[in-house]
């Protein structure tokens, strides 16, 4: 587990814990949220609902993981209606989040990252015309999964809130710890 926290530091972020797997709620009002469509992706993105499933087969899919850690970029705004710093912010998390997918993905076959946002990994999204073509890549949210981010890093012993002029993007990467690559010997 202090490999997988190392990772996190070296990736850059702020803030990273170790993920009791058993505290991921999946909440049917987070996914209404959803529904409502406030960020346009409802129904337009495998990663989003209804696409990525129904709660109970996100469960299924979080249910064979063993081990996960949560990490956090954390990084000031100029004020509370800084749009342009919140998408930054945002797309610094993101870079930061692939750049430590890939790094694990060089010693762990099976990864879940629950990210933030739809998936971008397509400039348009083939759904629901087509299947994924990058099931193994796709990001879903952690809200898409039905879970409440702020109890998540409560439940874990991180903040959520870092005090006014602050944004926190939070993200968690589940892990299947006997799925591990075999290393080469050379």
């Amino acid at each position: 587990m202090d490999e997988l926290l190392r990772r996190a530091e070296k990736a850059g972020f702020e803030y990273f814990t170790i993920l009791d797997i058993k505290t991921i709620q999946l909440l049917p009002e987070i996914r209404r949220m959803c529904q409502a469509n406030i960020c346009g992706m409802y129904g337009k993105n495998w990663s989003c609902p209804p696409g990525c499933g129904s709660l109970e087969e996100c469960r299924a899919r979080i249910a064979k993981y063993n081990i996960g850690f949560i990490v956090q970029t954390v990084d000031e705004l100029e004020n509370s209606f800084d749009v342009d710093g919140m998408m930054e912010i945002q797309d610094k998390h993101q870079r930061r989040s692939l750049n430590l997918r890939y790094s694990l993905s060089n010693k762990y076959k099976d990864i879940l990252y629950l990210g933030v946002g739809a998936c971008t990994i397509c400039e348009k999204c083939i759904y629901p015309n087509k299947a994924c073509l990058f099931q193994d890549k796709m990001i879903s949210s952690l809200e898409s999964y039905g879970i409440l981010v702020s109890q998540l890093c409560k439940d874990n012993g991180l903040n959520y809130y870092y005090g006014p002029g602050s944004i926190s993007y939070t993200s968690c990467f589940l892990l299947l710890a006997d799925s591990q690559v075999n290393e080469k010997k050379a």
